[in-house]
C-alpha cells in the first residue's frame, strides 16, 4: 500500500471534510507519521475494529467506522435481513456517540433500521439488547479495556454473540472490498421520519435488570447479611457505574461505596494509567476507600463493563488480596455449581465452557460436579457460540463460561461476558460465604485445598508499528517451526498448532489434529501439569504468552510459576 499516495488522496478528495484534511495537514513532512496512518487499512477482524483514533486508513474515525458498516450493511442486504434492525451501543471513549450515529446512518442509508440507545451502555447489554429486539445484528462502540486513545467496534450477530464463522469471513471480505466513495449515508432528520433511526432506552433497562435479577440463587441470603456486608465498587469512568448501581441497590445491599472519583464518565480516563481491571495500579483509589470504610470486598468493571477485576479482605491479615480472572472465574463456577446442585437444578447434560488459556482447574471443578467440559479458543464468542450448538442441537445446558482475562458468563441472556452480572454474583457469593463465616479469599483458599494449588501468568510483549507487526510474526513462525523441547527446565510433551490444525507428541512422536477452528495459537504441554501458549493479542499490538503450573501450596505455587514465567521471557526473545 502506497502511504504516501493515500495520503495525498485524503488530503484533497471531496470525500473527506476539512476537519480530517485540517489533522492530516498538521503532520505534513513527518514521513513516519504518514506511514504509521497510512501504510495498511485498520484491520476488520474476526471481532471488528480497534486502533488510535485519528484520521487516516489506519485509524478509527468516522470514514473507517462507515466503510466497516457498509460491509455490514451489504451483507445484510444479501440475506433480506434489512427489516429485522441493528442495535447499537456505546461507551465512554472519545467519539463512542459519534461512531454509534454514524453506523446507525450508513445503516440507514442502505435500508436497514437501527436501534441505538439514547445514552452510553454496557457491551452485555448490547448482547441482551439484540435478542430482545429480534434483530439481526449489534454493534457495540468501545474499545475495551484499551488506553484512552484507542476506541473500537465490535460485531455481534442475531444470537447476541460477535461474529463468528462463516459470518466474520463474508463480512471481512465485503469490508475489504468498499471503497471510501461508496458509502451510503444520510441525514437522521430524514432517516427519523422515514422510520429506521429508534431511539432506545430504559425499557431495555428494566428487562436486562430484571433478567439479572432471575439469575439470583439466595435472594434470602443477600437480605439477611445485605446491612452487614461492605462492597467497593468503581465503573473506571465507564459504562458501569447505573447499571451496578440499580442492581446492588434493588437487590438490597445497604453499604455500597462507589470511588467518586471514577463514578462520571471520562473519555480521558483521567485517574487512571490504563482503564484495565487487571492491572493492580487502577485500584490505588478503589483500595484506600475500601480500607477507610473497612470494606470486605472491592469490584470494578472495565469501560464497557464486560470485564470484573476483584480484591477480597484477608480478616486474618487485613491485607486486600487480588483475584486474578482465573481465580474470580472459579471462585464464581465453584459458588453457582455447588448451590444449583443442592437445589437440584443441575441436568446430566450440564456443561461448563472455558478457552485453552485459562486455568486447568476448571477441568476439576466441572468433574467434581459431573459436568460435561468444553474448551474453546481464546476469545469469548467461542463461548456464545457453543451456547448456541447446544440450543441448535437440544444437546447441553450451559452452566457457567468464563475465561482468563477478567470475564465470565451466568445465565444465557447474553453471549458475551457480563460484568454486570459478575459483579452481582460476586456480591451474592460474599454474602452467602459470610453466612458461614468465610470471606472471599477463605473461600479461594477453601477451593486450592479442594482441587489443588494451580496458578497461572501472562507475559506480554508490547510491539507496535509495522515493525512491531513484523517481528511478531517472526516470534510466532520462530516458535512454529522450531518449537522448544523445554521450557525453563520443564520438559514439553506435546506441541499444538492451532494454525496449522496439528498436535505433535514429543514423547511418541504421534500426530493429530486440535479439533478446534485455525487459530494463530501456539500451545505446549509440559510435564508436572505445567502449560505454556502463545499468540498474538486480536485487538493490541502485542504478543501474549500464558502459563500455569500446579503446586503443593500457594508459596509453592508462586515459586514454580515465577520460574515458568522467567523461561518463557526468555523464548519470547
Amino acid at each position: 500500500m502506497d502511504d504516501k499516495k493515500l495520503y495525498n488522496e485524503w488530503l484533497t478528495s471531496p470525500v473527506f471534510d476539512e476537519a480530517t484534511k485540517k489533522e492530516l495537514e498538521a503532520i505534513k513532512g513527518d514521513d513516519a507519521e504518514i506511514r504509521d496512518r497510512f501504510y495498511k487499512d485498520l484491520e476488520f477482524g474476526t471481532g471488528g475494529l480497534r486502533g488510535v483514533i485519528g484520521a487516516g486508513t489506519n485509524r478509527m474515525n468516522l470514514y473507517t467506522v462507515r466503510r466497516a458498516t457498509q460491509g455490514l450493511a451489504d451483507y445484510i442486504k444479501s440475506k433480506g435481513r434489512e427489516s429485522w434492525g441493528v442495535a447499537i451501543s456505546f461507551d465512554s471513549r472519545h467519539m463512542s456517540p459519534e461512531f454509534a450515529d454514524a453506523a446507525a446512518l450508513v445503516l440507514n442509508a442502505n435500508g436497514i433500521k437501527s436501534y441505538i440507545f439514547n445514552a452510553l451502555r454496557p457491551t452485555p447489554e448490547l448482547s441482551y439488547a439484540v435478542r430482545t429486539l429480534g434483530c439481526t445484528a449489534g454493534i457495540m462502540v468501545t474499545a475495551s479495556h484499551n488506553p484512552p486513545q484507542y476506541n473500537g467496534y465490535k460485531v455481534y450477530w442475531d444470537d447476541g454473540c460477535q461474529i463468528t464463522a462463516p459470518v466474520d469471513k463474508d463480512i471481512i471480505d465485503l469490508v475489504k472490498n468498499t471503497a471510501f466513495s461508496d458509502i451510503k449515508t444520510m441525514d437522521r432528520i430524514e432517516a427519523i421520519k422515514k422510520g429506521l433511526y429508534f431511539t432506545i432506552g430504559s425499557e431495555i433497562d428494566d428487562a436486562y435488570t430484571a433478567e439479572l435479577k432471575r439469575l439470583i440463587l439466595n435472594p434470602e441470603v443477600i437480605k439477611k447479611n445485605a446491612d452487614k456486608l461492605k462492597i467497593v465498587y468503581t465503573p473506571f469512568h465507564g459504562t458501569g457505574n447505573v447499571p451496578v448501581q440499580r442492581m446492588l441497590r434493588e437487590l438490597g445491599f445497604k453499604h455500597v461505596y462507589i470511588v467518586k472519583e471514577q463514578e462520571e464518565p471520562d473519555g480521558d480516563f483521567t485517574t487512571l494509567d490504563y482503564p484495565n481491571p487487571e492491572d493492580k495500579k487502577a485500584f490505588t483509589l478503589a483500595l484506600k476507600l475500601a480500607k477507610e470504610v473497612d470494606a470486605d470486598i472491592v469490584l470494578a468493571n472495565d469501560p464497557d463493563a464486560d470485564r470484573l477485576g476483584v480484591y477480597a479482605k484477608d480478616t486474618k491479615t487485613g491485607e486486600y488480596k487480588v483475584f486474578t480472572g482465573n481465580m474470580s472465574g472459579i471462585l464464581l463456577a465453584e459458588y453457582e455449581l455447588s448451590q444449583k446442585k443442592e437445589k437440584e437444578l443441575l441436568k446430566p447434560d450440564s456443561t461448563l465452557i472455558t478457552t485453552i488459556v485459562s486455568s486447568n482447574l476448571a477441568k476439576k471443578v466441572a468433574e467434581s460436579y459431573g459436568l460435561r467440559y468444553i474448551e474453546v479458543l481464546t476469545g469469548f464468542k467461542y463461548i456464545g457460540e457453543q451456547i448456541k450448538y447446544m440450543e441448535q442441537k437440544h444437546d447441553g445446558t450451559y452452566e457457567f463460561g468464563f475465561e482468563e482475562s477478567y470475564g465470565c458468563l451466568i445465565g444465557t441472556h447474553a453471549r458475551d461476558k457480563d460484568g454486570i452480572m459478575a459483579v452481582t454474583g460476586l456480591c451474592e457469593a460474599a454474602a452467602y460465604y459470610m453466612d458461614k463465616g468465610l470471606t472471599l479469599w477463605d473461600q479461594m483458599l477453601n477451593i486450592y485445598e479442594k482441587y489443588g494449588y494451580f496458578k497461572e501468568g501472562i507475559y506480554t510483549k508490547t510491539l507496535a508499528g509495522e515493525d512491531g507487526a513484523k517481528q511478531i510474526a517472526a516470534t510466532m513462525e520462530r516458535l512454529r517451526t522450531e518449537p522448544p523441547k523445554e521450557i525453563a527446565g520443564l520438559k514439553v510433551k506435546s506441541f499444538r498448532d492451532y494454525e496449522n490444525d496439528t498436535v505433535k507428541n514429543f514423547e511418541t512422536g504421534e500426530t493429530g489434529t486440535t479439533g478446534l477452528p485455525k487459530s494463530n495459537v501456539l500451545y505446549f504441554e509440559m510435564e508436572n501439569d505445567a502449560w505454556a501458549c502463545a499468540r498474538p493479542s486480536g485487538t493490541e499490538p502485542k504478543i501474549k504468552f500464558y502459563a500455569g503450573i500446579k503446586g503443593t501450596s500457594l508459596d509453592d505455587a508462586d515459586k514454580k510459576l515465577d520460574e515458568l514465567m522467567a523461561g518463557l521471557e526468555k523464548i519470547a526473545d
